[in-house]
């Protein structure tokens, strides 16, 4: 009755226009053994056209995937709101810093072929690092002196942004122009530039997150393997996981699945240039700035292999141990908000905050959200993973923040069991490939 039920939503809101279901995308397996109720998740879209109704944003695509089941993936409102383009579930996003997951896999790849430590310095595989300084004395954001830092920073502390490397926006203009804006030079021509900044503290004493720090390891999974950044994220991670909408740079055929940026101003949502990201770039951007662009399942594939410890369809990209290694805090109360702390390019709840959407994800969930309003996460505990894609900056304080929290809220009011009762379906389930 309730699959019967979920069903003629479905067509019902097809036949409306509310929402979008690629043709490719099947959900053959039993909801409810899944342990969702079919009837609360039916809920999600149509509180989402809400959404797009009030003009908070253009549309959005939402994965809830439970015991290896993609029990719900839903497209609501549009892609282009200008040309009225429908959004669909296959549509591509930029995920922006939900990238950093991606570039701390890449290196634990390569600590499991026994090809570097998370110990190492980082000068072993850069040399232009040897030389860095910390700054000593500041005057507000001005530099006055510096010194040679107690220790060179290491793998470890770039992937748990512990080395003292300075943000983006403390970055040279210069710098960040190539990187943002022109990304017209490659990892191994950026990166002595991010070399010559004094880091802002001793390495390891203080978290602050550096976007730098990650392109810094894009550069180190380049020497170390002898290929491109890009080359080597689609060789061992995307094609393995069958990722095969997730690229650096869009191809010319998939570019019209690209969904525009939007920002809320005045009330009224404007659509970003969009040649900036889509023309043709030497910069991949392994720290997010930018990043991948993916659809919700190609991320729930790769949230699933988290989730799997390591492997999906078949595929061993990790070992378990890696997976518990990177899903750990290993930054200690360093991190401000308390509730939660830093892992190897994942953020990990540590405590129930007292208040809040995140208050529903269990101890030890992990995710990474991007700048855009994209977050994907992973709930252990739950058995349950996450996506949520839209692309909107944060300018008002509507959006895009509270339709993310509302769509957390919900998919954690759909699970209808205690996990223990629940028959577990993810072998042989139907997690489209």
């Amino acid at each position: 009755m309730k699959c019967a039920l979920r069903l003629a939503v479905i067509v019902s809101a097809v036949a409306c226009g509310l929402f979008a279901q690629s043709a490719d995308v099947k959900f053959t397996a039993d909801i409810s053994k899944a342990g969702m109720d079919p009837e609360r998740l039916a809920r999600i879209p149509a509180r989402m056209k809400e959404f797009v109704d009030r003009g908070t944003i253009a549309g959005a695509v939402t994965l809830v995937d439970r015991h290896g089941v993609v029990v719900s993936l839903e497209a609501v409102g549009y892609l282009d709101l200008e040309t009225r383009t429908p959004m669909r579930t296959d549509s591509i996003f930029q995920i922006r810093s939900m990238t950093k997951s991606i570039t701390a896999v890449g290196i634990m790849i390569l600590l499991e072929e026994g090809r570097l430590l998370l110990s190492d310095p980082v000068e072993k595989y850069l040399p232009e690092f040897r030389d860095q300084l910390v700054v000593d004395k500041r005057e507000g954001d001005k530099v006055l002196t510096t010194k040679k830092p107690s220790r060179p920073i290491t793998i470890m502390d770039l992937l748990t942004h512990t080395s003292g490397m300075p943000g983006d926006r403390m970055l040279p203009a210069e710098i960040n122009e190539h990187v943002y804006v022109k990304r017209d030079k490659l990892l191994a021509e950026i990166v002595p530039l991010l070399a010559q900044q004094p880091l802002q503290f001793e390495p390891g004493t203080k978290w602050d997150y550096s976007d730098p720090g990650f392109t810094v390891l894009g550069r180190i999974i380049e020497v170390v393997s002898g290929q491109a950044y890009q080359d080597f994220v689609q060789q061992r991670i995307f094609r393995p996981l069958g990722m095969k909408d997730s690229f650096y740079f869009v191809p010319p055929e998939k570019r019209d699945r690209v969904a525009p940026i939007y920002k809320l101003e005045n009330g009224k949502l404007q659509k970003e240039d969009m040649d900036q990201y889509l023309k043709p770039a030497k910069y991949a951007s392994p720290d997010g700035g930018i990043g991948v662009f993916s659809t919700a399942l190609d991320m729930a594939a790769f949230y699933q292999m988290m989730l799997n410890g390591g492997t999906y369809h078949g595929a061993r990209i990790l070992s378990r141990a890696s997976i518990e290694a990177m899903t750990a805090v290993h930054t200690g109360d360093l991190v401000p908000e308390r509730w939660w702390g830093y892992g190897l390019g994942w953020e990990v709840s540590r405590e129930r905050p007292s208040s809040g959407a995140f208050a529903l994800f269990s101890i030890g969930a992990y995710g990474h959200p991007g700048s855009r309003g994209t977050l994907g996460w992973v709930d252990p505990q739950k058995d349950l993973v996450g996506v949520f894609m839209i692309q909107q900056r944060r300018l008002e304080s509507e959006e895009p923040d509270s339709v993310r929290d509302t769509f957390i809220v919900m998919t954690y009011a759909a699970i209808a069991d205690d996990l223990k009762s629940t028959t577990n379906v993810r072998k042989g389930g139907t997690h489209p490939k």
